[in-house]
């Protein structure tokens, strides 16, 4: 068996396991009130009210009055809670009866009571259109952009190689797809695992004393910086010298996930390695710009050996050492799965300094992490998510789709208020956790492909880049309003440009490749304009349009890469396609109409610019 095997095997297989019982106290929430399940074409959207002290809230499912109740699977294959409604269900089937209760969440580990249940039964035949009317004359402020401080990769000296996959550099498409998450999209600073791994030589020990050694760090923080980002620090994984099991590891690269064999050792590496970057980039250039946080995802066994209470120690250890070269560096954790240990590290650091508390999940749109910093004295705590996407699971054709990207916008629109970073996760598929890319199109998390062809989850990303400053008041309804089609806009300052972006989507991954039910047809209004003549510009992203993994479909022949004459194809393909060619509207009695159709999945960017 090969190596690479062995590695996605053995990740696969140890991923789902907690990595040891972190306690906690039990906290218990009164079931949500006013639950209603208003049914529609193929979808039931459902809604009820918040509960004070919840993170998020969990749908179950039943056949019957009687239950019994199970949790609705979306197929995320992580958090299935959400942190607000509404939410539409498109698991059923139209013309049969289910029954819906929703719990209050206050953490992953801590579900409340079953609200009343209520009954529904998605229609078969057509509904009526959603209707979203755009009010340019309001300002809601500075439009949230929450996907711009940070975004994932691989770790940060793959930039570096000069190896080749499928015939390309990867060190430079990695840097290419870096550079243009920056000046593209806006994206401030990178995180990425492996910093202290032994490929860079940080650490070793001659004759039982530690030797440091950060040139090989220098090297790839100089490339970050030239690439006009800044890098999150996450201080992983454990040298070899310095580990208390270096047999411990994952990833094809071998990353030992073990604790140190020496705890003070471990503050003097992280301290030395601290001061290094002050030294070599300036005190005011780290604290102000870069940030450092401790491990990744140490609740789940294959990244820590260790017990929970090892990891706590792990945590204030590090924290303690970048503190001590200056208390104003920035560190925060715990960096964990499935939105973990957030409770448990705060009642472990007890008033140790945190400033920021991060961590993951997949799936679904990131909960409301507010009241689990409020139960422990600690709001205003910047919330980071520092690895968010639509699935875990590696070489998964889900991150393929046009549902991956409406996925996207609806994890960003949900965050927007709520939390300060949303940070996907990768920004290329030059990525080798468990093997490097064997295809084009082999579901690599990558927003961006080998060859730097653009996915569709990066085109979700660039609409939302393209939106103006200034957010707009918008108002929905018709079937799936709200909860299977979703709407922002804005305008810039002038009102000279005002957009609207509207998508068509679920969480149910068992809709991944598409519905015709659930296509609707979408009447968009703008009222409060200044009348006169606007161009109107329309960007469509859907299996048609925008969509170059539908292209290799249709062109690529089960073949494993393109040819020269594919990949001139590919990338004549690969732009943001418009829905039709611009054309000049005028609005009277400051309204303009739009009417068109949005399948399922889809997005659409309607904008409209002051002629003249």
């Amino acid at each position: 068996m090969s190596s690479e095997i062995d590695a996605r095997t053995d990740f696969e297989t140890r991923l789902g396991r907690a990595s040891g019982d972190a306690g906690g106290a039990e906290l218990a929430l009164p079931a949500p009130g006013g639950l209603t399940a208003r049914p529609g074409r193929a979808q039931v959207t459902l809604s009820w009210e918040p509960v004070d002290g919840a993170a998020g809230y969990l749908v179950h499912v039943a056949e019957s009055a009687d239950g019994p109740f199970e949790p609705l699977d979306h197929q995320g294959r992580d958090v299935l809670s959400v942190p607000h409604g509404p939410y539409a269900d498109t698991t059923g089937t139209p013309g049969v009866e289910r029954w819906y209760a929703v719990a209050a969440v206050a953490s992953v580990d801590h579900v409340g009571e079953l609200s009343e249940a209520v009954p529904a039964v998605a229609a078969g035949a057509d509904g009526e259109p959603v209707a979203v009317v755009v009010d340019a004359g309001s300002d809601e402020g500075e439009l949230d952009r929450p996907w711009a401080p940070m975004i994932g990769s691989e770790h940060l000296s793959h930039a570096l190689s000069i190896d080749r996959t499928g015939g390309h550099e990867i060190g430079a498409e990695l840097r290419a797809a870096l550079r243009a998450a920056h000046e593209e999209l806006g994206v401030e600073t990178v995180r990425a695992h492996g910093i202290l791994c032994d490929d860079l030589g940080v650490y070793r020990e001659v004759d039982g004393e530690p030797v440091y050694d950060f040139s090989g760090v220098d090297r790839v923080y100089d490339m970050v910086l030239e690439l006009g980002l800044r890098p999150i620090v996450e201080i992983s994984f454990m040298p070899r010298d310095l580990a208390a099991d270096p047999s411990a590891t994952v990833f094809e690269y071998g990353a030992i996930i073990s604790p140190p064999k020496d705890w003070d050792r471990w503050y003097d590496l992280v301290r030395a390695f601290v001061a290094h970057l002050v030294d070599r980039y300036g005190l005011e250039e780290v604290r102000d710009r870069w940030a450092f946080e401790v491990w990744n995802e140490a609740n789940l066994e294959v990244f820590w050996s260790g017990t929970p209470e090892e990891f706590f120690r792990l945590h204030s250890v590090a924290a303690r050492a970048v503190k001590d070269v200056d208390p104003g560096l920035r560190v925060g954790g715990p960096a964990s799965a499935a939105a973990g240990w957030i409770d448990q590290l705060l009642g472990a650091i007890g008033d140790e300094p945190l400033d920021f508390v991060s961590t993951h999940t997949y799936g679904s749109p990131p909960l409301d992490l507010r009241p689990v910093l409020a139960r422990h004295g600690r709001e205003g705590t910047p919330i980071w998510w520092t690895e968010w996407g639509v699935t875990p699971t590696h070489f998964h054709e889900v991150s393929e789709s046009v549902f991956a990207a409406v996925f996207l916008l609806r994890g960003m629109r949900s965050s927007m208020g709520r939390l300060e970073a949303l940070s996907y996760w990768v920004v290329s598929d030059h990525f080798e956790e468990l093997g490097r890319p064997p295809a084009l199109f082999h579901g690599g998390f990558g927003l961006r492909t080998v060859g730097e062809l653009r996915k569709p989850r990066w085109w979700a990303l660039a609409m939302l880049a393209a939106l103006p400053t200034r957010r707009l008041s918008v108002r929905a309804s018709g079937d799936g309003a709200d909860s299977l089609v979703e709407s922002l806009a804005a305008s810039d300052p002038s009102g000279g440009r005002v957009a609207a972006l509207v998508w068509n989507g679920t969480l149910d991954q068992s809709k991944a490749a598409g519905s015709d039910a659930l296509g609707r047809r979408v009447e968009l209004r703008f009222t409060g304009l200044p009348d006169g003549a606007y161009e109107l510009r329309h960007h469509r992203v859907d299996d048609d349009h925008s969509c170059v993994p539908a292209v290799w479909r249709r062109i690529g022949g089960g073949a494993a890469w393109p040819t020269d004459a594919q990949w001139a194809e590919l990338r004549a393909a690969d732009r943001l396609d418009q829905l039709h060619p611009p054309r000049t509207v005028t609005a009277t009695g400051g309204v303009v109409e739009v009417a068109f159709d949005l399948p399922n999945p889809s997005m659409s960017l309607v904008e409209l610019v002051a002629a003249g």
